[in-house]
């Protein structure tokens, strides 16, 4: 049976998926049709279901283990499945690590780096607050995505991100020595905490009810805020973790109340940011061929973005 990674244009297949969405949609002809998502551990892949009997957006819901009956085709330089049927399996004993991406970098080795960070930090408040904040999480904050689609959106996706942000800040620490290196690296562990109450989880992400109505950073702020009250903290170190929170966005637009007004606040906003976009280019780059381009890439400002021949080098 193919994953999603090996399927080609043209190939006719009857594979098991699961459903990460489904959308229904109307033609120019105002004939109903699905738009899904379907998962596996190597990949996503979107498809049609033109011809929509009853029961479909039942079987097809965002969570399903679907054996799919479909065709490859390419449309607009993308693989996509032309859905012809579906049969939905039981959830009952279904090995979830079939249909999951899980983060380049296994659980165990990311889990170990996270408790050297947290055992290398010196300033005591910068310790207690963010070891707090991490033991109050961490079943969440080990094995949740980073986001639903866009960067690190695979399982322990959010530890990796973090974790890939912590040693940018170790790195810059050692080449810019006026920037505080604790207060860094423990707003890079901690920035993106508040998407364990964001997100559902590692299967069919979605966004929860707090995380539509107040956001992951506000979500956060409030979590620090209340971590300094349970461990008795006050003066300066607090505050300015909860400003890291608040500013890591950079700005409104992309949803932070306030700019980083600290040394320490504006690099983590800019780690953040570029991390970000390394895995989202390493994304959209997977498939193209050395002298080739990408697809669009929405979240970076809509750009196709060019594969060099020398990254055959480098392969």
């Amino acid at each position: 049976m193919k994953t999603i990674a090996e399927l080609k244009d043209g190939d006719r297949i009857d594979a098991t998926f699961l459903v990460n969405a489904c959308t229904k949609g109307v033609t120019t002809a105002s004939r109903s049709y699905l738009t899904i998502s379907f998962q596996d551990s190597t990949g996503t892949m979107d498809g049609k279901k033109w011809d929509i009997a009853a029961n479909d957006e039942a079987i097809f819901a965002p969570g399903n283990i679907v054996e799919v009956e479909a065709e490859v085709l390419s449309y607009k330089n993308a693989l996509q499945m032309k859905i012809l049927s579906g049969t939905p399996l039981p959830l009952e004993g279904v090995d979830y690590t079939r249909f999951v991406p899980s983060s380049p970098v296994s659980k165990d080795v990311l889990v170990k780096k996270l408790n050297d960070y947290l055992d290398s930090l010196k300033n005591e408040d910068v310790k207690k607050l963010v070891s707090y904040l991490v033991k109050k999480h961490y079943d969440a904050y080990i094995d949740y995505p980073a986001a639903v689609r866009n960067h690190h959106n695979y399982a322990s996706g959010l530890l990796y991100h973090s974790l890939c942000m912590a040693d940018d800040a170790e790195a810059l620490c050692r080449l810019y020595p006026s920037l505080n290196r604790d207060v860094l690296i423990g707003g890079a562990i901690i920035h993106d905490i508040g998407k364990t109450i964001e997100l559902s989880g590692p299967i069919a992400t979605k966004f929860t009810l707090e995380g539509k109505l107040l956001g992951h950073i506000s979500i956060m702020q409030a979590e620090v805020k209340e971590a300094a009250d349970a461990l008795g903290m006050s003066g300066e170190i607090p505050v300015i973790m909860e400003h890291m929170v608040l500013s890591h966005h950079n700005q409104p637009d992309y949803g932070s109340p306030v700019p980083p007004e600290t040394r320490e606040a504006l690099a983590l906003a800019m780690i953040d940011d570029f991390d970000a976009k390394m895995n989202i280019l390493d994304k959209a780059y997977q498939g193209v061929t050395p002298g080739e381009w990408t697809q669009k890439v929405f979240t970076i400002d809509d750009r196709y973005f060019y594969l060099p021949l020398y990254s055959k080098e480098t392969k």
